[in-house]
């Protein structure tokens, strides 16, 4: 049993126990089927079985272990990873007949990896590994540079850590390997999150990388997710160019990716909010690291900060909203869609005539189409006429299965109000 304890600076949760590994061997004695009709999905390859589609499970299987799913008539579907606590029972692993073991997390993870080889070594930061979308639920990999970031968030991957672990040392020959398995959706799983070294020597303490000209300080143990937000590469690089001589404000800020980029792209002024402090501390060392002036920096609720800033009649060119995710699962999506609705609103109030705004949501329970829906409510309801210039999305190392349209977690949207503005290429 590995325990491994980390108190954040970026949130307040204690880390706790983390799981130990174990293996599945011999044949597949559990089994899960279906109801009569359920097995839709599962013919079309979609990864997930639902809790309400099954009809019984034989062999008392544990969490995380390996079960084969029948449909109602007995016919086998897929070989996947049980999790009685999760509304997701099952995840599957594979889609034939076959033993689940080392070998097999060896096989996917030299596949994923060499499908960004056209990514590497010009990248020295990459996704290895972006769960579902290469055959792995519930594990993510994050390099940078010398250290790999490991994330497990399901029953199946946590039960399988070491053989995931010892599959990326073989593949990517990293000088460490730290676990972050620290999500919120591993609650969902009745999993305890579990951070700490896997392989290999401690990660610097101070991990610096180089993302297209721009230095960041990366917090490994303590930062969000894999501790950077590798998803939004490509839309960093893209707001560069737009940025010169443009007033910006960066919303949910977090360590200036967004920030260090528009003063590298030659703002004018950067105002960057986050209601984190420590977030905002590295945000000012990694302005610092780059070499460029500083930003106004605020510590507070984004909300109530983005009222203030209209009550004070503040009004920007650029603005960029990139917030947590407001919607872990479709059951959060209308309470998610107020909270976006809102902060786009107050968005389009602050933004000057032919201004921009990124917006953006990682929320998988929020669709895209349903995300537009609620940009074009809050920009009807600012009073505002705009348009649609670009659509975003994640880059090249976070693919998205044509069988499973989840892994479309983050949606983006450029918009411009109507007005002259500053004349830019688009």
């Amino acid at each position: 049993m590995l325990e491994r304890t980390i108190s954040s600076p970026f949130n307040t949760r204690q880390m706790v126990k983390g799981l130990g590994a174990a293996a599945d061997i011999g044949g597949f004695m559990n089994k899960l089927v279906l109801k009569p009709g359920r097995e839709k999905s599962l013919k079309r390859r979609h990864p997930w079985v639902f809790s309400g589609a099954v009809a019984k499970v034989s062999g008392a299987p544990e969490s995380g272990e390996t079960i084969e799913v029948h449909s109602s008539t007995g016919e086998f579907l897929a070989i996947a990873a049980y999790s009685p606590q999760s509304q997701i029972v099952a995840r599957v692993w594979g889609w034939e007949r076959r033993e689940i073991d080392a070998q097999f997390f060896h096989a996917r993870i030299g596949q994923a990896v060499a499908c960004r080889a056209h990514l590497l070594p010009a990248n020295d930061t990459v996704r290895l590994v972006h769960a579902e979308s290469d055959g792995l639920p519930g594990v993510v990999a994050d390099r940078y540079r010398d250290t790999v970031v490991l994330q497990l968030s399901s029953a199946g991957a946590i039960r399988w850590r070491d053989a995931i672990a010892d599959a990326l040392q073989a593949v990517v020959k990293p000088e460490s390997i730290f676990e972050r398995s620290d999500a919120d959706v591993l609650a969902l799983e009745g999993i305890a999150p579990s951070v700490g070294l896997l392989r290999g020597a401690p990660p610097p303490v101070q991990v610096v990388i180089d993302e297209a000209g721009a230095k960041f300080e990366i917090d490994v143990p303590h930062g969000h997710k894999t501790g950077f937000y590798l998803d939004q590469r490509d839309n960093r690089q893209l707001l560069r160019g737009l940025a010169s001589k443009r007033e910006v404000l960066d919303c949910f800020a977090y360590t200036g990716g967004f920030t260090v980029n528009a003063l590298l792209g030659g703002a004018a002024r950067v105002t960057a909010i986050d209601s984190s402090g420590p977030a905002l501390e590295l945000l000012k060392r990694n302005v610092a690291l780059n070499k460029l002036p500083g930003a106004e920096c605020i510590e507070g609720d984004i909300f109530h900060l983005l009222r203030k800033l209209r009550d004070h009649a503040r009004s920007f060119d650029l603005i960029v909203l990139d917030p947590p995710k407001f919607a872990p699962t479709a059951a959060h999506a209308e309470k998610a869609a107020r909270a976006y609705k809102d902060i786009n609103l107050l968005a389009f109030k602050l933004l000057k005539p032919g201004g921009l705004l990124f917006t953006f949501s990682c929320s998988g329970g929020v669709a895209r189409d349903l995300f537009q829906k609620i940009v074009a409510g809050a920009a009807l309801d600012a009073q505002v006429e705009a348009q649609i210039v670009e659509q975003l999305s994640a880059g090249a190392d976070h693919p998205v299965a044509l069988n499973f349209p989840e892994g479309e977690y983050l949606k983006g949207l450029i918009c411009r109000v109507a007005g002259q503005g500053l004349t830019v290429p688009l």
